[in-house]
């Protein structure tokens, strides 16, 4: 398969479900920082003992965001999607709260 035809099969699938694929993915890379921000601020008011509501509900939304605008925009995406996009984020979330317990546990550690 060519570059040239597989890029048409992929822009393909976006029109097919409503889905623009750069879009997807602008927002997917763009929400790298916001999370590894929020992330960082989560940290450090739970080690500070201060309540991480907000920077929680950041880094979950930041997390997600992606996958918000597939639900928003994204019209008669097949269920298998769903399904497949359900056991990622709930693999990535059980791997994010791993990693910021023992960040916020590790209180000697400067922050990275």
């Amino acid at each position: 398969m060519s570059w040239e035809a597989a890029k048409a099969w992929f822009l393909g699938l976006g029109a097919q479900y409503g889905v623009d694929p750069l879009i997807f993915g602008a927002i997917y890379v763009g929400a790298i920082p916001f999370f590894l921000l929020f992330s960082a601020w989560t940290v450090r008011r739970l080690r500070a003992g201060r309540p991480a509501t907000l920077p929680i509900i950041g880094t979950g939304i930041s997390f997600v965001a992606a996958y918000l605008y597939l639900a928003i925009a994204g019209r008669g995406i097949p269920w298998w999607v769903w399904a497949v996009l359900a056991a990622f984020i709930a693999a990535g979330a059980y791997s994010a709260v791993r990693d910021l317990r023992k960040k916020a546990a590790v209180q000697d550690e400067p922050l990275r």
